[in-house]
């Protein structure tokens, strides 16, 4: 897929999610491996696990990964830089390297 040579962080996280859940929805199962929890959804090791195998809405999947990225659940690096807002506007053409740094409390810390 071609990419502006410009996008903001939030354009980008609902373009991942968005993709996430496409690949999902092609063949529902029970496991999501995805940025952010679904609604109703368990969290494992590598992924969530649904009650039963559905189809996910991209839409409320991106809602719930624009409310983590405020509340510091993940967080975004454009090339050697953490991008700090969601409407910061990030250049694909200098910054091509993007990393989503997923947040996870540690068991006794």
């Amino acid at each position: 897929m071609g990419l502006p040579e410009r996008m903001t962080v939030r354009e980008l996280i609902r373009l991942r999610v968005r993709e996430e859940v496409d690949r999902h929805n092609a063949r529902p199962g029970s496991r999501f491996h995805g940025l952010v929890r679904p609604d109703g959804a368990e969290r494992q090791p590598n992924g969530y696990r649904l009650r039963e195998p559905r189809r996910l809405d991209w839409e409320r999947q991106a809602e719930i990964a624009e409310r983590a990225s405020a509340a510091d659940g993940f967080f975004v690096l454009a090339g050697d830089r953490q991008a700090e807002e969601l409407d910061e506007v990030v250049d694909l053409t200098t910054d091509p390297d993007l990393v989503f740094i997923r947040l996870v409390a540690l068991a006794g810390g």
